[in-house]
């Protein structure tokens, strides 16, 4: 699911095969030895998608930020990072699931 964090940065590394990135400016075909970053707070929304008939295989880097929180803006949804280091997940106005 398309996904942007408030507080934390992403990063993946691609080792093998061939996904799509999806971001709110397009989709980008990427292949292994390319990599993308994602800055917290921006609220540019990204996923990776596998679209081919192989495996993709990739290296997500990212930590577990305090009071870090994401947005799904394709989703009713939107994830929190509690101080018990548990993501909660809550519909768009708050309520939970």
């Amino acid at each position: 699911m398309r996904h942007a964090h408030t507080k934390q940065d992403e990063f993946v590394y691609i080792l093998g095969g061939r996904p799509t990135l999806v971001t709110d400016a397009g989709e980008t075909q990427l292949e292994p030895g390319m990599c993308a970053g994602f800055k917290a707070g921006t609220g540019d929304a990204h996923h990776l998608q596998n679209r081919s008939g192989s495996e993709v295989l990739y290296l997500e880097i990212g930590d577990r930020t305090p009071g870090n929180g994401a947005t799904y803006p394709d989703d009713d949804l939107q994830a929190v990072l509690g101080t018990d280091g548990n993501w909660r997940y809550l519909h768009k106005d708050g309520t939970a699931y």
